[in-house]
């Protein structure tokens, strides 16, 4: 249990006072019976006062019992049924866990009040804005580390490559192969294939050190007297002039008879592959064979630990890639969900759902820990907070007691004055 704050310890200070002036009223009430008492021989209408200030000092004395019995024992004595709350604690706590199980807890009240939040609103409007996106991100950069370090301690790369390589050896990649080109060549991606090679060709043909190193083997191989007249740089010349100019002609027609030949060289490959059983074997034992070779595990090995070397590098700098893109998704989603009412009705409707369910399955732990917690709870203390909190009310009900009680007391009076009269 806690200290008072500053505002209960001004409320214990307010209980105090109306304490001491209940009691006040309580002594002045049975004063002014005394002395009604002793008047009313002399002066009759004093017995109207005496009759209301004796019922007066007996409701505020009744009530007084009462108060103090839910605390304490009145007086310090054993009266029956006093300090209910401190000798009831255990029931109190059971009772309240029960309670709350039947009627916070129930699945009717859960499930209403879980529809009244928009959980997707309040999602879109947390990850709209730019800060509290990169702020998440940032947390997300943070495990990172922990996330890239358990995967090492638990071989998951070695068992992911396990599982990627088998159900590879299982699968019959010739009709694979047979189905990429073909969408491949429907694409015309083929022909941008081409062009791609052409220009590397290019590239190729007027690096100054390839050509150098071609050179030397053509000079290698023509006669000592070709090479004194400067045959290898001439015939050199005319074989890079002769493709650059080839390259350009099937770069700039889309004609080209070497493109047709190109295209039908894959349809051809593609018919292989799906007619061909031979073939199809062929790739087969290529797949078997790169499969078992060490070299495939290591390259794993060797890909896990450049990207892990990469990711940890990127998040522990000041400009995390890594980070800013995860803002930028984050920031994208609550953008969203702004403008998608259908998933929106759905995160709703599943967060209704698996809270609800949630609170269902542990809703009599929810009972036993609350039952648990009051159990344990330091009841003087706990005592001085109630009274703290609802002190003063229970307080007037001792001025009521009196109020009333003298009013009850004047009718009864009067009632057997009639009576006897």
């Amino acid at each position: 249990m806690r200290d008072l704050d500053v505002a209960e310890i001004e409320k214990l200070r307010q209980l105090n006072r109306v304490k001491v002036m209940a009691t006040l009223v309580l002594i002045a009430c049975f004063l002014v019976m005394v002395a009604a008492k002793m008047l009313e021989h002399h002066y009759p209408a004093f017995a109207f006062v005496a009759a209301f200030a004796e019922a007066a000092t007996i409701g505020g004395i009744a009530d007084w019992y009462a108060v103090v019995a839910l605390f304490k024992q009145p007086l310090n004595l054993p009266f029956p049924h006093t300090a209910i709350i401190p000798r009831n604690q255990h029931r109190i706590g059971d009772n309240l866990g029960r309670f709350i199980e039947s009627n916070f807890l129930a699945p009717e009240p859960v499930n209403e009040k879980l529809r009244e939040i928009d959980f997707a609103g309040e999602i879109s409007t947390w990850l709209s804005d730019r800060t509290r996106a990169r702020s998440l991100a940032s947390f997300g950069g943070k495990l990172v580390p922990q996330l890239l370090q358990s995967v090492d301690e638990r071989g998951l790369v070695h068992f992911a490559t396990q599982r990627v390589t088998g159900q590879i050896a299982k699968t019959d990649i010739a009709p694979l192969l047979g189905n990429v080109v073909q969408t491949f060549i429907q694409g015309g991606r083929h022909q941008k294939l081409l062009d791609d090679l052409i220009k590397a060709l290019h590239r190729f043909l007027n690096d100054d050190e390839t050509l150098e190193v071609v050179r030397t083997k053509v000079k290698q191989e023509l006669p000592v007297m070709f090479n004194v007249i400067g045959a290898d740089t001439l015939i050199l010349r005319r074989i890079v002039r002769a493709a650059s100019e080839l390259l350009d002609e099937i770069k700039d027609d889309p004609d080209h008879p070497l493109r047709t030949e190109f295209e039908a060289f894959l349809i051809t490959y593609l018919d292989r592959t799906r007619r061909t059983k031979a073939f199809a074997k062929q790739v087969e034992q290529v797949k078997q064979t790169m499969l078992a070779r060490p070299e495939l595990e290591e390259a794993a090995e060797h890909l896990w630990r450049g990207l892990k070397a990469y990711v940890l590098e990127d998040v522990q700098s000041n400009g995390s890639v890594l980070v800013e893109r995860l803002a930028d998704m984050f920031v994208e989603i609550g953008t969203t969900l702004k403008d998608e009412p259908n998933l929106r009705r759905d995160i709703n409707e599943g967060m209704v759902i698996v809270l609800s369910n949630l609170v269902e399955e542990q809703r009599g732990s929810i009972a036993t820990y609350v039952a648990e917690q009051v159990k344990g709870w330091d009841m003087k203390q706990l005592l001085v907070l109630i009274e703290v909190n609802v002190g003063r009310d229970l307080q007037y009900i001792r001025f009521n007691g009196m109020i009333i009680g003298g009013c009850v007391g004047v009718v009864l009076y009067l009632v057997e004055t009639l009576l006897l009269s």
